[in-house]
């Protein structure tokens, strides 16, 4: 997920201000010489491109190294990109909202199927420590047919044939255990109820991050297509630039380099076309392993990514009410309650054991001719000698327990930067979605001006061209912080724990 992230960062509006008030005088600066009088294509071309000097400026501003908005919560896990087709591809065209993408993604996401599995593991455990608790009670039934050599025992009396038999014994009995007082297996039966908790949590977390992945392969989709309808536009403005450049090339009042330069900038665009649809194709092949859709079904999005603004919470707030609401901490906190079980089992394996036995059934040698025998017994083990193995299992269970509680006092404070990050990622995507649209606004309107120029005779293709990247590289940077901000609410409804459940509130603002 992480490699198909644009990365665009941020700048303070005031120096968009000031750099804007600089293009306007430099505009206004170009207007003055055109009405003072004819002058040369050389003077003219210099004022138009200090226009584009000016919103390269603010473009070269806003690509400055500063944050990054990237959901890289559970974006290291591959199997959050995979999912399981459970339906065919069909020949209809299928209609994709964002809400109906996060819905087969909850059904289908490989992330969350493996983590539904770890569940069902980890409650097969429990109930196997539980047995341990639990009374144990089989049943037999024997028929048995034999025939004893007495003298092969040294059994020799005279008189007496030394083979006996053939006879035959039938038994039907019923066995009964049951550990009375085991305080190891108590241990171990909490420990395996504490981890089938957190698999439960992590199951429910599991979520939430299908919900981040999910969003951010449809929301880059959407990038792809802004794109792509920016670019188209861009085609055509380069086309009929190149029209122009024909005419006043056949009308003898522009050199053929005019030509030959708009008609590299029509070439650059279809290129540029070209390359953005192959990248929508593979970003929405992406969203369908996401979501589990047959690679061959066709579909189209069906919601844009329009900008809502969204009013920040106080981070220690947010916080707090992170830590009541995130899974991955609760099930942090249960895993370390596990192990601090797990310690006290390793401890009480020392102890004495009580436990009881006993069996009762009919033994004869017919069913009709049978008689009812039970045994019943009692058994208090304890270990004697085996001093290495119950060091070693404490050794084991201390390092667990340490481990746990290290994972614990990290993971509170990762739910912690997680906040603050998607906080800071908001508040500084929205000021770069803000100057982004304002350098939009200035690209087109020094490619406007670079048109008329060229269009009356009084500049040559030059600027045009040059206005044309600028303009290109404004919407490009536009498109990526639209994303941008998207993804970073997305990325706060996840680190506050509620994506699953209010993902929309947070995309649509709020």
């Amino acid at each position: 997920m992480s490699e198909n992230i644009h990365r665009v960062t941020a700048r303070p509006n005031a120096r968009l201000c000031a750099v804007t008030l600089a293009v306007m005088a430099a505009l206004s600066a170009s207007a003055a010489a055109q009405t003072g009088g004819p002058g040369s294509s050389q003077g003219s071309g210099a004022s138009s491109g200090s226009a584009i000097q000016q919103v390269q400026g603010i473009q070269q501003q806003l690509s400055q190294p500063g944050p990054s908005v990237t959901p890289t919560q559970g974006s290291n896990d591959p199997s959050y990109k995979g999912s399981i087709v459970r339906d065919k591809a069909t020949q209809d065209v299928l209609a994709l909202t964002i809400d109906d993408a996060i819905q087969r993604g909850l059904k289908n996401n490989l992330g969350l199927v493996l983590q539904s599995s770890s569940q069902k593991q980890a409650s097969g455990e429990r109930l196997q420590q539980l047995q341990q608790l639990l009374p144990t009670v089989t049943a037999a039934a024997t028929y048995t047919v034999e025939q004893v050599n007495l003298a092969a025992y040294g059994l020799k009396f005279p008189g007496i044939n030394p083979i006996i038999g053939p006879f035959q014994v039938f038994d039907f009995r019923a066995y009964l255990t049951q550990n009375l007082i085991n305080v190891q297996s108590i241990n171990n039966y909490v420990a395996a109820k504490h981890n089938f908790e957190a698999a439960k949590l992590t199951a429910q977390d599991a979520r939430d991050l299908v919900v981040l992945s999910v969003g951010n392969a449809y929301l880059l989709c959407i990038a792809d297509q802004a794109r792509i309808n920016a670019v188209q536009a861009e085609l055509q403005t380069a086309e009929l630039s190149a029209k122009q450049a024909r005419d006043n090339h056949a009308a003898g009042t522009a050199p053929r380099i005019d030509v030959l330069r708009t008609q590299v900038d029509v070439q650059t665009q279809q290129q540029q076309l070209i390359s953005t649809t192959n990248s929508l194709e593979k970003d929405k092949l992406a969203l369908a392993r996401v979501i589990g859709l047959p690679l061959d079904q066709k579909f189209t999005l069906s919601d844009s990514a329009p900008y809502k603004t969204l009013e920040t919470p106080d981070p220690n707030a947010a916080f707090q009410s992170a830590l009541a609401a995130r899974k991955d901490l609760a099930a942090s906190a249960e895993k370390l309650k596990a192990a601090e079980s797990a310690k006290k089992a390793a401890v009480t394996e020392q102890l004495p054991a009580l436990s009881f036995s006993g069996d009762y059934g009919d033994l004869g040698t017919t069913p009709a001719h049978s008689h009812g025998t039970f045994t019943a017994q009692g058994t208090l083990s304890t270990p004697v000698l085996q001093i290495a193995k119950m060091h070693g299992d404490q050794d084991v269970a201390q390092a667990q327990l340490d481990q746990a509680k290290a994972s614990y006092s990290d993971q509170v404070q990762q739910v912690n930067a997680d906040v603050r990050d998607a906080i800071l990622d908001i508040q500084s995507s929205a000021k770069l979605v803000d100057a982004a649209q304002s350098n939009v606004e200035l690209a087109r309107e020094a490619l406007s001006e670079a048109q008329q120029r060229f269009h009356v005779g009084v500049a040559d293709s030059l600027p045009v061209s040059q206005a044309q990247t600028q303009f290109q590289q404004a919407n490009d940077q536009y498109i990526s912080a639209l994303y941008q901000h998207n993804i970073a609410k997305l990325a706060l409804a996840r680190a506050l724990g509620v994506a699953a459940t209010n993902s929309q509130d947070y995309l649509g603002g709020k």
